[in-house]
């Protein structure tokens, strides 16, 4: 089922306000300063990768759109760290944000505009009203025809004035690295690190600040050979016969990098970033990956953390596979093939099992090999999509806030770069307790052991940091991710997600359905009856009074409606909403995953 509003219901856009601040513009923007252009608002959060895949997505509407469009960026945090200022500053100039971005840290912005999850786009036309909204990634080609179409009907009308960039780059200061986010050893006791905003791989000596070699041209790209353009690497490991491995992030694919020679090579991915419907294993310069974010070499293979799709993945010089995870966002342990994963961001080899983090978890979790081949996922720190802070202590316990890095110490025990705590947190597997090592330090992103020292990447002050392993325990606030909650009828409620198609496509259903929605709810009780997965975007649920995080999952597959061989483009999204089950409150939830 889909559901629409009618196209005559206008809604005028309402001002854009954030305590925050603006970044990337002279002085403060409002829609009615910007009337008579259309304004893009991209409701993002920095930790989010589907934001970034968006990010991506709007560089060649930006451009083709130039002087008809201004895209605003409202940058509406979920970490307590993202509501600093600083942080956000930092994320702008990361990735390569070039349009002007809104700091909303109280989510007043988003409150005003309903938004119930990162990423979501709105469409305000010349006139100042609200034409349409997407939430989720893969929308950019549907935008650009819907744009063709109002851009030539306000032209008609005479209302669209064009213009130029509303954006001002930001100062930025020279530092050799920038933004670093990942590091190993090499066979001579050499560096290798990835610079990721410099788009380069680096070697550099075992103190972590000479440089001995640079690959790459410094230009966003991909390209291969002795001149070869990288987007944002993060994860680097080197193997047993000392190649070096890259996780070319934003390009979605994995490089094969000679520092001698100065040369890279593709050895996985297509370049494109995968989507729903796409292979999951094959020969792997055939099957398209999505942000892999770290590489580590494991039980003679390489695995992948999968960020863009939630999962953990391997490649054997040939062929990739998934290893865990479903696609789905979330923390759930047991068989790896039906495990929740959440944005797997960092990697490490230990004795028996393969430790990761899951940052939008902020947890520290495993993968283990069981004697009947059988793999088994497992979390040793970390409880669930919401709940962040930092805490030492029984690791049931204990909290961590968005993880980005993990390190096995030689004496066994578990390293964690706790990113937005801006700490390194120890946990040890006999004890089962988790300690601090260092606190202070600018968004540690990764972590790697030099004979006897412990060298953390401080990502946002461009540096390598040597660390004492001196334990300290740290007793911090329990905190919950900052969203207002929804108010929902206890019982009967009816959930609806709107998807209209983009101008020139339909929803073809003659191979099969084009629609599917996933529910479930955290705590499982919440959600008496309408649990599961069904085709249809519409279903009827039962909730019991209480509060609780509301799990949907909505993807919906499009079809060009001319053409031999009409493409298909799927959307989906995943929302998280926290609700509170009343008794009185409205019956109907509606969610809108493209569409007015």
């Amino acid at each position: 089922m889909t559901t629409t509003a009618p196209r005559q219901a206008r809604v005028r856009a309402p001002e854009l306000v954030g305590a925050g601040g603006w970044i990337g513009t002279d002085g403060p923007l409002t829609l009615r300063g910007l009337r008579g252009r259309f304004v893009l608002l991209d409701f993002w959060t920095s930790c989010c990768v589907n934001c970034l895949h968006v990010l991506d997505e709007l560089r060649p509407l930006e451009e083709r759109f130039a002087a008809e469009l201004v895209v605003v960026g409202v940058h509406s945090p979920k970490f307590a760290h993202e509501a600093d200022h600083a942080a956000l500053v930092d994320a702008v100039e990361r990735y390569e944000v070039h349009h002007p971005v809104l700091d909303d840290p109280a989510l007043a912005t988003w409150s005003l505009y309903a938004v119930r999850a990162w990423p979501t786009l709105v469409l305000v036309d010349p006139e100042g009203y609200v034409v349409h909204t997407a939430s989720g990634e893969g929308h950019a080609e549907g935008l650009g025809r819907l744009l063709e179409e109002l851009v030539a009907e306000h032209d008609a009308k005479g209302t669209l004035r064009r213009g130029g960039p509303a954006w001002v780059a930001p100062p930025t200061a020279p530092t050799a690295l920038r933004f670093p986010g990942g590091a190993a050893v090499l066979p001579g006791g050499t560096l290798v690190v990835a610079d990721t905003a410099h788009h380069q791989v680096v070697e550099l000596a075992a103190d972590g600040l000479t440089e001995l070699a640079r690959v790459g041209t410094g230009a966003r790209g991909l390209v291969d050979g002795a001149a070869p353009r990288f987007a944002e690497p993060q994860g680097v490991c080197v193997l047993a016969d000392g190649a070096v491995l890259v996780a070319d992030t934003a390009n979605h694919v994995l490089r094969e990098v000679d520092l001698a020679a100065g040369t890279a090579r593709t050895v996985a991915g297509t370049g494109a970033v995968a989507r729903p419907g796409d292979p999951v294993e094959g020969p792997a310069r055939e099957v398209p990956l999505s942000t892999p974010w770290a590489v580590a070499a494991h039980g003679g293979e390489v695995v992948v953390a999968m960020a863009g799709t939630h999962q953990l993945w391997a490649y054997d010089g040939e062929r990739v596979r998934v290893l865990a995870g479903t696609t789905g966002e979330g923390l759930r342990d047991g068989d790896p093939a039906l495990a929740l994963l959440a944005q797997p961001s960092g990697l490490a080899s230990g004795a028996d099992r393969l430790w990761f983090v899951d940052a939008e978890t902020s947890s520290l979790r495993w993968l283990a090999s069981q004697q009947d081949g059988q793999g088994r996922v497992g979390t040793a720190v970390g409880t669930g999509l919401f709940d962040f802070g930092h805490r030492d202590g029984p690791a049931a316990e204990a909290l961590l806030q968005h993880p980005l890095g993990v390190a096995v110490l030689p004496d066994g025990s578990v390293a964690v770069c706790d990113t937005y705590n801006g700490a390194l947190r120890r946990y040890d597997p006999v004890t089962e307790q988790v300690s601090t090592l260092a606190t202070g330090l600018a968004e540690p992103t990764a972590a790697v052991v030099v004979g006897d020292r412990l060298l953390v990447l401080e990502s946002a002050a461009h540096r390598l940091t040597g660390v004492d392993a001196g334990d300290a325990l740290v007793e911090g606030p329990a905190q919950r991710t900052a969203r207002p909650a929804s108010d929902v009828a206890a019982g009967a409620v009816r959930l609806e997600v709107v998807f209209v198609p983009p101008p020139g496509q339909h929803l073809d259903e003659r191979e099969g359905p084009a629609t599917r929605l996933v529910v479930s709810a955290a705590p499982p009780e919440l959600l008496l009856d309408g649990e599961g997965a069904s085709t249809g975007l519409g279903r009827d649920l039962r909730l019991a009074p209480g509060e609780g995080v509301l799990h949907v999952s909505a993807t919906a597959a499009a079809c060009d409606v001319e053409g031999e061989h009409p493409a298909c483009h799927v959307s989906r999204q995943d929302w998280g909403i926290p609700v509170r089950v009343r008794e009185g409150s409205p019956d109907l939830l509606r969610l809108v995953l493209n569409g007015a």
